[in-house]
C-alpha cells in the first residue's frame, strides 16, 4: 500500500489542524493504521494509532485529550485532528500501516511539516 500524508502546515499556539493520510489499493481495510512524528534531533515517536475497523484507538500521553485518530474505509483515508496545539507538536508527521498480526508499520508516508510557533 502506498501512504499520501498531507494537511500540514505553520500555525500558532492553540490552534488546531487535520492530518489527512491517503491510500492507495483496495486493502486499506485490512490495515491496522498509525500516526508518528519526528522533532529536529529526536527520534520518531508513536502518536496514536487506529484499528483495522475504527473501534479502537490509541494514543501517546503527551497528545492524548488533544488530538483525535479516525479512518474513513469508504475513502481510505486516516486522518489525525490536532487540536490545542503546542510548540512541541512541532515535527514531522509520518502514517504507517501494518497487518494486525504485525507489531512493526511496514508501510510508510512520506511526512508532513507540522509547525507551532509560540
Amino acid at each position: 500500500v502506498q501512504l499520501q500524508a498531507s494537511g500540514g502546515g505553520l500555525v500558532q499556539a492553540g490552534d488546531s489542524l487535520r492530518l489527512s493520510c491517503a491510500a492507495s489499493g483496495r486493502t486499506f481495510s485490512s490495515y491496522h493504521m498509525g500516526w508518528f512524528r519526528q522533532a529536529p534531533g529526536k527520534e520518531r515517536e508513536f502518536v496514536a494509532s487506529i484499528t483495522r475497523g475504527g473501534g479502537s484507538s490509541f494514543y501517546a500521553d503527551s497528545v492524548k485529550g488533544r488530538f483525535t485518530i479516525s479512518r474513513d474505509n469508504a475513502k481510505n483515508t486516516v486522518y489525525l485532528q490536532m487540536n490545542s496545539l503546542k510548540p512541541e507538536d512541532t515535527a514531522v508527521y509520518y502514517c504507517a500501516a501494518r497487518y494486525e498480526m504485525q507489531t512493526s508499520y511496514i508501510y510508510w508516508g512520506q511526512g508532513t511539516q507540522v509547525t507551532v510557533s509560540s
